[in-house]
């Protein structure tokens, strides 16, 4: 069995941010690439594919489904589950029109809400099941991406073997937003993160686990209680094509990129961080590409700390653009308190921009031997990363130096067809299929050749 036929089930993808979105786009085109073929099944936001027709050629995005197999449409091919959307920007925990609702799922996901929880991943994995039984003789191999709702445990009665990504727990998402929060927020928060409950409970019961570090194996069997037999460690790749060093380094820039506005992702340290730094270094300039909540604590510290003229925040970014804003800075910064593998660090190790990052999660294992192309500070101390960032930002040579390490590592280390070549033998190995000869991919017009011996 050469080419599989794969559903790859994704509850939300956000295309620029966010590692789920950026995750179905490269993972289902590497997968076309190398012979597979593959059905993206998506709730809103939903992603933006690189689709790839038959010769090899790149054609529009966001190609719709056809289910006659005489009739497909390109490779790979985008399902859109649409969800009542109650998260959606820039008007989140929106009250839908009664004439949006259309079934029982649509009412299950509004109670969710309006008790203070997050349906999403359960409301998807419902509507999910529920197409994948009209079109199970379509596919071979069920792959879901987070999602792990109840709806996933009737996949393997439908007769379809299922994988599952789990990129780390959320469960370490939830211990640090409660211990920042207090009162009444720190209620809500445990009722918001509610649905952890039932992912522990599906994780549980998936025999094909796939995840991306070995610091996340670790919290998976850990906090899920996944027997570790079940889990496969394949790490995330980048386009070496697209994050690449570019032309000019902008004096006194440093860029950090959190996917959300939440504590885990450190943005307050690094806001107390440049606080400390910009009293001894002029010229300072912090790019910080998220949204920060309207009136939030982000927004708040950035008031507090004075720092209107040093830190700005940009969205909504393409995959080029956000490129373009590693390559052009000196220093990128990863402060978060917990990474299951983190993507921008790879990105910005491609762009040859050295780094500053948490001795926290899987970043160790992402950036490699310390001091090369990252140095690494223990989450949470602003100090500490206020001296790393002042230490890089006044060592050209050293700033050079790690940048060209970081670059080589990240051609040589990850690369999207590896990601391709592992997940199909987690997919062959759900399947009970043997491994085949490995599939010649076919080349993408700009991309660097994967070596051999990846």
């Amino acid at each position: 069995m050469a080419g599989l036929r794969v559903a790859l089930l994704s509850y939300r993808s956000k295309p620029h941010s966010g590692g789920q979105g950026i995750y179905v786009r490269h993972l289902s085109r590497a997968l076309s690439q190398a012979g597979h073929d593959v059905t993206v099944v998506s709730g809103p936001p939903y992603p933006e594919l690189d689709v790839v027709g038959s010769a090899g050629d790149e054609l529009a995005s966001d190609t719709e489904y056809a289910g006659d197999a005489g009739h497909r449409a390109p490779n790979p091919r985008l399902v859109r589950l649409p969800s009542l959307d109650l998260y959606r920007e820039p008007d989140p925990f929106r009250i839908p029109a009664l004439r949006e609702f259309r079934d029982a799922i649509d009412v299950l996901e509004f109670a969710g809400m309006c008790t203070a929880g997050f349906p999403e991943p359960l409301t998807f994995s419902l509507r999910a099941a529920r197409w994948l039984s009209k079109h199970r003789d379509e596919f071979d191999v069920v792959h879901d991406n987070q999602g792990l709702g109840y709806g996933m445990l009737a996949v393997p009665r439908l007769g379809l073997p299922l994988v599952t990504t789990i990129h780390h727990p959320i469960t370490r998402d939830r211990v640090t937003d409660l211990a920042s929060a207090s009162g009444w927020r720190r209620l809500t928060l445990g009722r918001w993160y509610g649905f952890l409950a039932m992912q522990g409970r599906v994780a549980r019961a998936q025999r094909h686990v796939v995840t991306v570090s070995e610091s996340s194996e670790r919290d998976i069997v850990a906090d899920f209680r996944v027997d570790p037999r079940a889990v496969h460690v394949v790490p995330l790749g980048v386009q070496t094509d697209v994050f690449a060093p570019g032309a000019a380094r902008v004096p006194g820039r440093v860029v950090a990129m959190a996917s959300a506005d939440t504590p885990i992702k450190g943005v307050d340290t690094l806001l107390h961080a440049v606080a400390h730094l910009r009293t001894r270094r002029r010229g300072l300039e912090v790019v910080v590409i998220t949204r920060p909540t309207p009136g939030g604590p982000t927004a708040r510290l950035v008031d507090d700390l004075g720092l209107r003229d040093t830190v700005r925040f940009v969205d909504g970014l393409t995959g080029a653009q956000v490129a373009d804003l590693f390559a052009s800075a000196q220093v990128v910064c990863v402060p978060s308190r917990y990474e299951g593998f983190s993507l921008p660090t790879v990105e910005a190790m491609a762009c040859g921009t050295p780094l500053v990052v948490s001795r926290a999660g899987a970043l160790p294992e992402v950036v490699g031997p310390e001091g090369e192309c990252a140095l690494l500070v223990p989450p949470g101390d602003a100090a500490g990363f206020a001296d790393a960032l002042d230490a890089l930002l006044g060592d050209d040579a050293r700033r050079a130096a790690m940048g060209e390490a970081g670059r080589r590592r990240a051609v040589e280390t990850y690369d999207w067809s590896a990601v391709a070549r592992g997940t199909a033998r987690v997919y062959r190995a759900a399947i009970g299929a043997p491994e085949p000869p490995e599939p010649t991919a076919r080349p993408v017009p700009g991309e660097e050749p994967a070596r051999a011996d990846r």
